[in-house]
């Protein structure tokens, strides 16, 4: 089976991370009117789902093309050039609009102060279905789209999100969807998710949301209680795994044909509609992936890792299953190699560089790469 060509899209910034030479009791004595900071060189990187996934799946060796929104502006040309300095390819479908600004973060990130994001979120309020176009799409096998949430047009408007997948899916091509967790009190945190996600998942084939995002959006007082939970270190936010697998036959009702739940530390659940027909219409399953993958249900825990920070885990998890179903691999294969891609990235405090090849991470996982102890039981098999 030929691996599936790939676009990731959605949410794209410049990160602008100044190095401070020097620590701070606080940020209040560091950010102080008219005073002088002396400060080392800015490190400029990509961040969100167009750089964090698309750049874990180049990393992996599949063949893929990044999709984002820029302004043709200095900040949009160092995300361009950043892009292009990795692969010329990478960039052919980047969206470059000289009507607005591109999007960028400051991180204010003095050492053992919490760090403090400046962000201003640009091209990525004016992305629209209307951006994608059927000639950015040619060739391509699988589109998917992270972080909706974090784009006006797609929380503002019920109906947007579904309109661009409805478009995706009529070109042909599989889809793939993530979200990210928004401020309750902001204007994303207030729109109609349970909406948003009636319309838009029919036409979603794959759905790797994490769980604090999921169940905030499906069920909001009780994903307020979770993200409390969790914030003190309750594994799963408190909900049973029964809850978690109930959230996932949720999603799969509403039309989604393979749902992965990202558990954190905790690792991911992987759950397939048992519906063959709706599988074939992915068009990134062939007649034997469809009845593998059909009605499969996996948990799969963490890989042991060195932990050196988990900017973009949640990312580079949902690369590891886009690539093995662009391999053409099993369900338990998949989540096991999405919870490796995850569990291999926080290994690095960047986002992708923890990322191996493929081999290289295919040899870990045979040699015995060891797993985490779980502190919530599924009752399902373990991938």
């Amino acid at each position: 089976m030929r691996e599936l060509k790939t676009i990731a899209a959605g949410h794209v910034c410049l990160d602008i991370i100044p190095t401070f030479l020097h620590g701070a009791a606080s940020l209040d004595a560091v950010m102080q009117p008219g005073k002088l900071v002396d400060m080392g060189p800015a490190v400029l990187s990509t961040g969100g789902a167009v750089a964090n996934t698309g750049l874990a799946l180049r990393r992996l060796g599949l063949p893929v093309r990044l999709m984002g929104k820029v302004g043709a502006d200095a900040f949009g040309a160092a995300v361009i050039d950043i892009f292009r300095r990795q692969d010329e390819a990478l960039v052919q479908t980047m969206i470059v609009d000289p009507s607005v600004a591109t999007s960028y973060t400051v991180v204010i990130n003095p050492p053992g102060i919490d760090r403090v994001f400046l962000h201003c979120p640009g091209a990525n309020d004016t992305f629209t279905a209307e951006d994608v176009t059927p000639a950015l799409l040619e060739g391509m096998d699988l589109f998917h789209f992270g972080y909706p949430p974090l784009m006006k047009a797609f929380y503002s408007d019920a109906g947007e999100l579904a309109r661009l997948f409805k478009k995706v899916k009529a070109c042909g091509l599989a889809t793939s969807l993530d979200m990210a967790l928004p401020d309750p009190q902001s204007p994303a945190g207030q729109a109609d998710w349970p909406a948003v996600l009636r319309q838009a998942l029919p036409f979603v084939d794959i759905f790797s949301p994490s769980l604090d995002e999921i169940v905030f959006m499906l069920h909001r007082e009780r994903g307020l209680k979770a993200r409390a939970r969790a914030a003190e270190g309750v594994p799963l936010g408190g909900l049973k795994a029964e809850e978690v697998c109930a959230l996932a036959g949720e999603l799969i009702g509403l039309g989604v044909a393979v749902v992965m739940l990202k558990l954190g530390n905790q690792g991911a659940y992987l759950r397939v509609t048992s519906d063959a027909s709706r599988l074939a219409a992915c068009g990134c399953f062939d007649a034997a992936a469809c009845g593998a993958w059909a009605g499969a249900e996996f948990f799969a825990p963490c890989f042991d890792a060195r932990v050196a920070g988990t900017t973009g885990s949640g990312d580079c998890t949902v690369a590891g299953l886009l690539a093995a179903v662009a391999k053409g691999l099993g369900p338990a294969e998949a989540a096991r190699t999405a919870v490796a891609v995850g569990s291999a990235s926080v290994e690095q405090p960047d986002a992708t560089s923890g990322v191996p090849e493929w081999a290289v991470l295919d040899a870990r996982i045979r040699a015995g790469w060891g797993r985490e102890t779980p502190q919530v039981t599924f009752r399902v098999e373990m991938a």
